[in-house]
């Protein structure tokens, strides 16, 4: 009795395996919304702050089997960007702290991400736990910036408009999640999604960070199998 125990909780992995990888394959569309967290970085003098927004992003993915899955996205969010450093004013004398300006830099900046992930998998009844890992392309395109400052020890401030740029950059994903099938060809999926990669360089009047940086983005969506 205690051998055929035994026996049975040895094989339970083996028989959890062998249903998911006899599992059709599928293919799929996914639409789901995200909240973008993303941690402050300083370099070269300067801290850049990320707003935090909200996001959309689609998925088509196709997955073979439990080691065969792969996926191509599209995410779009409002990735506003804040920059604050101190300077000299132009003439103040090097030591002067009576002319040195506390200078913010605000950029409103449109965030679009197009990235290739692999997709790992396990069916089990109408469940799909999964991980995921990838990269691709994060293209910030600003749409307006502006400076302000103040003297620290005067009460005169000032705000004027402010050169932006574009920036393109590499961007490494990795997550993990969960479908759950509700009919035959439609279920919720649930993941969550990390993005490591350079602080964007986008306003001319202030240095780049030149610091990575991580965007973590929880996330609810509704798939639908073809």
């Amino acid at each position: 009795m205690h051998l055929s125990k035994m026996h049975r909780v040895w094989m339970l992995p083996f028989f959890l395996v062998s249903i998911a990888v006899a599992a059709p394959a599928q293919t799929d569309v996914a639409l789901s919304f995200y909240g973008a967290f993303t941690g402050s970085t300083t370099g070269n003098g300067v801290t850049q702050s990320p707003a935090n927004q909200a996001g959309g992003m689609v998925e088509l993915r196709h997955i073979s089997n439990p080691l065969v899955g792969y996926e191509a996205t599209y995410s779009y969010n409002r990735a506003n960007q804040q920059y604050l450093n101190a300077v000299l004013a132009p003439g103040c004398p090097t030591g002067q702290t009576n002319c040195l300006i506390d200078r913010a830099g605000t950029v409103a900046n449109n965030a679009h991400e197009i990235t290739g992930d692999w997709v790992f998998s396990l069916k089990l009844a109408n469940l799909r736990p999964f991980a995921l890992a990838g990269g691709g392309l994060l293209v910030n395109a600003p749409s307006s910036g502006s400076v302000g400052g103040c003297y620290l020890m005067n009460p005169l401030c000032f705000i004027s408009p402010a050169s932006t740029q574009s920036s393109t950059t590499g961007v490494f994903v990795y997550g993990a999640g969960l479908d759950w099938g509700l009919l035959p060809h439609l279920g919720l999926r649930l993941q969550y999604r990390g993005n490591v990669y350079k602080a964007p360089d986008l306003i001319g009047a202030f240095q780049s960070t030149n610091s990575f940086t991580h965007t973590a983005e929880p996330m609810i969506g509704a798939y639908f199998r073809f």
